[in-house]
């Protein structure tokens, strides 16, 4: 489970807690929304580091952060596996 938790803090405009509520749901459509953009950056990435190593076999070069990547892909996952 993750470790903290953000305090409650009351929204900047006034608002129900329903609208409040609808608002944070719809921010999930928009991470949905970038995950799906950011697979298809993942593919293009992939396929050109394919097309260099293969015109550059002796090459130890990093195109991409991929360890990087790998890293905040985990701290998604701990940010959002529900462990209750």
């Amino acid at each position: 489970m993750y470790k903290y938790r953000l305090k409650e803090v009351a929204p900047v405009a006034p608002t129900t807690a329903e609208s409040y509520q609808e608002q944070r749901i719809k921010a999930f459509d928009g991470i949905e929304a970038k995950l799906d953009t950011l697979k298809k950056y993942i593919a293009k990435a992939k396929l050109h580091t394919i097309r260099y190593y293969r015109e550059n076999p002796d090459s130890y070069d990093v195109l991409y952060g991929t360890d990087l990547a790998d890293s905040y892909i985990k701290d998604l996952f701990t940010l959002f596996k529900d462990e209750k």
